[in-house]
């Protein structure tokens, strides 16, 4: 259910996103989605990719600062109010969203967004609580490297 995300911590200025793309382009490792946040100072890029481990290593061993963390990625109606019900079960729970974006590709007839939360267990508890299974990374991944 835990999918890892890399988060890349870059410099704030043009041409500083061409260097982890470059280097996960020549080793052919694929990103399947990503987040770019800024301040100021830096900008935070994270990545979904099936390759993780590989990914991070490369990435570190170019002398950028990298962590991991884990993210769920979850299935939404793609229709109005399918987003609220989601929040709402969070919401019930006492959960809080530190982050969320969503994937260009779906699955099926339904958008799939990536959390980050406060309490990552207590959040899969209220969603099997709530009948929401996490998308799993296999099913994550082999059906967006479909798309």
């Amino acid at each position: 259910m835990k999918i890892p995300q890399i988060s890349v911590f870059l410099e704030n200025k043009p041409g500083r996103l061409i260097t982890p793309c470059r280097l996960l382009t020549e080793a052919g490792i694929n990103i399947l989605t990503l987040s770019l946040a800024d301040t100021e100072q830096f900008g935070i890029l994270r990545l979904i990719v099936r390759q993780w481990q590989r990914a991070r290593d490369l990435l570190e061993s170019s002398g950028l600062a990298v962590t991991v963390t884990e993210v769920l990625a979850i299935e939404v109606r793609d229709q109005p109010g399918g987003l609220l019900e989601l929040l709402e079960v969070f919401q019930r729970a006492g959960i809080n969203v530190e982050y969320m974006y969503a994937f260009t590709a779906r699955l099926g007839n339904r958008a799939v967004l990536v959390f980050r939360f406060d309490d990552l267990d207590r959040a899969i508890t209220a969603l099997t609580r709530a009948g929401i299974n996490p998308v799993s990374p296999v099913t994550l991944y082999d059906s967006l490297e479909e798309a």
